[in-house]
């Protein structure tokens, strides 16, 4: 039992040396096979350095294996550690690896263990900026039904353009179809340019210069409306601290005059 409290405090634990020393080996560990897959992808690595790549693949597997099932057994609640979050894409992690015995390739998604590189948010005690990460999410989330309209107009804008172009420029331009022409109006339109596509009529020339044009304009709408929500956001944290009418966290509104807490997310106002 005393062993098992001793791992717990090591594995699960960042206010010791001990825990702290563990979380960073494995983020190193984890960054090292994320890297070694990476290498192992690419072809003239593969063939000169094949058999290297695998046996450095397997160690990892085996020390995240064990880790995995360290976890399960120091763990409080083991059942609610495998079926949470962390549990999961640990468990995934190791799987692949396994996988590949039987199936070709399926070594390659232990990228997922990138996934696991979340953990240096609770390493590294970055817990203190996660209320601006919530007032972030507020914002975009207050924003959403803004957001959805523009993308709808950007959607119908994108496949009538597409249909235009299909009409005008036809098969010997590469609009073999409307879905082709759409292709073309999203790339145009994002200003991504791929040139696998492009007008050779003056007229759809001239439409797809007004596209790119207008482009760069709706590029900007989705950031001034998140801006304008988080200035909102921010406008709140020095006017209505006091009134105690709006969470400067949240965001939420209707509160009490008397009201000291938020009767949404909890906190003071």
């Amino acid at each position: 039992m005393k062993l098992r409290m001793q791992l717990r405090e090591i594995i699960f634990g960042t206010h010791t040396r001990a825990g702290r020393a563990f979380d960073m080996a494995l983020i190193w560990l984890i960054l090292l096979s994320v890297t070694v897959v990476c290498f192992d992808s690419v072809q003239s690595y593969h063939d000169r350095h094949g058999d290297l790549l695998l046996q450095l693949e397997w160690c990892f597997t085996i020390i995240f294996t064990i880790e995995y099932l360290l976890r399960i057994y120091c763990s409080r609640r083991p059942a609610r550690y495998m079926t949470s979050f962390f549990g999961v894409v640990d468990l995934l992690a190791i799987i692949p690896t396994y996988l590949s015995l039987f199936a070709l390739n399926t070594q390659f998604l232990i990228v997922i263990r990138a996934l696991r590189l979340i953990r240096v948010f609770r390493v590294l005690q970055l817990a203190q900026f996660m209320g601006e990460a919530y007032s972030l999410r507020q914002a975009i989330n207050s924003s959403r039904h803004k957001i959805t309209v523009f993308l709808l107009g950007v959607l119908i804008t994108t496949i009538v353009a597409g249909s235009i172009m299909y009409i005008i420029e036809g098969a010997s331009s590469g609009f073999t179809s409307i879905p082709r022409g759409i292709y073309w109006a999203i790339v145009t339109i994002t200003t991504v340019g791929y040139g696998d596509i492009s007008p050779q009529t003056p007229l759809g020339q001239l439409i797809s210069s007004i596209l790119m044009i207008c482009g760069y304009g709706i590029l900007a709408v989705p950031t001034g409306i998140v801006s304008a929500q988080l200035a909102q956001g921010q406008n709140m944290l020095l006017t209505g601290r006091s009134t105690g009418e709006n969470c400067i966290l949240c965001l939420s509104q209707g509160h009490d005059e008397d009201a000291r807490f938020c009767k949404i997310c909890g906190r003071v106002l």
